[in-house]
């Protein structure tokens, strides 16, 4: 058996072998060259639990969410959520997956449209998933659960603040009631008041609703007061895992401990 491989009897998310690799050249008159993003990428994750995943630019951590949710085909193996086999499709061929699985995208202003208000917003997963019936307590509910005043509502999506921004985008996610919650760099480009906002936003929502988390973030203090379980990645595969206070604490690899020494200090939260 793959040490890497975390044990898990009943995986909600199952990773089998999955391989990204990306062809590219630099003139058109040029043969195009392969790259392997990752590969063989074996992964179980427990609807219940919180994951991070860690490593230097570059190393395919972004990718591997994009394929987890096939926005990006697969190369070699499959991906699996509660058994059934998960493939980009149409919107009709995923809608079931999307209600189980949902991200917060590392840029809100990027993934909120600014003109549109938050209503209309926090609406519109639900309309794209069929999910039309009690829109207006679900719109409460999703508010209530990220903390923000019912008044934002009418507010456009341009007028909002970084942090406003940050917890719609989690809002829209959460509206579907999902299973399972991917996050990358949820807190990019925060200052570090709204940083633990966050974190502790995410904490809690995970704990009251037993939803689970995979997380890419460079914070490792953030991965470290907020993941059971961290995944580290290098080129292309996971190179340590485990848990979380177990690896930082006594990593084994070199890699997590070239990363955990360009942390000035950690503090677990």
């Amino acid at each position: 058996m793959n040490p890497l491989l975390h044990d898990v009897s009943t995986p909600f998310l199952h990773l089998d072998n999955v391989g990204r690799s990306h062809a590219t050249r630099r003139f058109p008159w040029q043969r195009a060259t392969t790259r392997t993003l990752f590969s063989n990428l074996s992964l179980q994750l427990r609807q219940d639990e919180t994951v991070g995943l860690v490593g230097v630019s570059g190393c395919g951590k972004s990718t591997l969410l994009n394929t987890l949710l096939a926005l990006d085909a697969a190369d070699s193996g499959h991906i699996y959520c509660e058994g059934r086999r998960v493939q980009p499709g149409s919107v009709r061929s995923l809608r079931w997956y999307r209600r189980k699985v949902q991200i917060v995208m590392q840029d809100p202003a990027g993934s909120l449209d600014p003109r549109q208000t938050v209503a209309t917003l926090l609406a519109e997963p639900l309309r794209q998933l069929k999910l039309n019936e009690n829109i207006a307590q679900r719109i409460k509910d999703a508010m209530e659960q990220v903390e923000l005043d019912a008044q934002l509502l009418t507010r456009t999506a341009a007028t909002l603040s970084g942090g406003q921004a940050q917890r719609v985008a989690i809002a829209r996610a959460l509206i579907v009631r999902p299973a399972f919650l991917l996050a990358d760099e949820p807190v990019s480009g925060l200052d570090l008041p709204l940083r633990a906002q966050i974190k502790t936003l995410l904490q809690q929502i995970c704990r009251t609703h037993r939803m689970g988390l995979l997380m890419v973030s460079h914070d490792i203090s953030l991965i470290d007061g907020l993941c059971e379980r961290v995944l580290v990645m290098s080129e292309g595969r996971f190179v340590e895992q485990g848990p979380t206070a177990t690896v930082f604490s006594a990593p084994q690899h070199p890699h997590t401990r070239a990363l955990l020494q360009a942390v000035p200090f950690l503090t677990s939260a």
